[in-house]
């Protein structure tokens, strides 16, 4: 498995229309496994991972034009554009 691991900050009072962009109605990108976003307890930085079966997948989903018209959305609401770790995942479970 493949993916990204982001950290972003979040513009004041943009939270809800952040979650939005993450939830609206889209499809799950081809090869997608998973995706997460927490909002941590302490501090102000939020944590996204998106988890994909290959790193073709995710390099495809990362050039798609729907991809591309998704993180202009994301980003409106951030004060900055997210630091990104993109890797190979080597252990991993699920429930």
């Amino acid at each position: 498995m493949y993916g990204t691991i982001f950290n972003f900050k979040v513009k004041p009072n943009h939270e809800n229309a952040l979650v939005k962009v993450f939830t609206e109605d889209q499809a799950k990108p081809k090869g997608m496994v998973a995706s997460f976003v927490m909002k941590p307890d302490a501090g102000d930085t939020w944590i996204g991972v998106a988890v994909f079966e290959s790193k073709e997948a995710h390099v495809a989903n990362a050039e798609s034009p729907e991809q591309h018209a998704t993180f202009l959305k994301f980003m409106e609401h951030l004060e900055a554009e997210p630091a990104w770790t993109d890797g190979t995942y080597v252990i991993g479970e699920t429930a």
